[in-house]
């Protein structure tokens, strides 16, 4: 496959917040390159927010290939992504998870409502169909 970042057109600005959005086609990648905590909860989400409105995105991954730790903020800011996408017809995904997170995903019940995937390739594959 070929590389995502020339496909896609970054949309955030790497660096202070350690985390960086991409969009490929209709699809927003979130690259978690720090911790989804209450720290970063209200930063990521507003970002993602208006990324999602402006560029009428529908689908959402989560790439926790740079984050091993996610809190209740964070839980909120992912159900809340899920929430916005799905009344127009879209889905949310995460891939990358760490073992930390995934028993977090798992016991909070959100595996039945976003799917998982092992690379944000896959879940581009998988949610490009749709």
């Amino acid at each position: 496959m070929q590389d995502l970042r020339k496909q896609g057109k970054n949309s955030g600005d790497p660096g202070e917040e350690g985390t960086n959005y991409d969009i490929y086609q209709k699809c927003l990648v979130i690259r978690l390159n720090e911790e989804l905590d209450h720290h970063n909860a209200i930063r990521i989400r507003d970002k993602a927010d208006k990324l999602i409105e402006r560029n009428h995105v529908k689908h959402v991954i989560f790439d926790f290939s740079g984050a091993s730790f996610m809190d209740s903020a964070g839980i909120g800011v992912v159900m809340g992504r899920y929430k916005k996408v799905i009344f127009i017809g879209g889905k949310a995904a995460v891939a990358n998870v760490n073992g930390t997170v995934d028993r977090i995903f798992r016991l909070s019940g959100l595996y039945k409502i976003i799917e998982k995937y092992d690379t944000v390739e896959g879940a581009l594959n998988s949610l490009q169909k749709v």
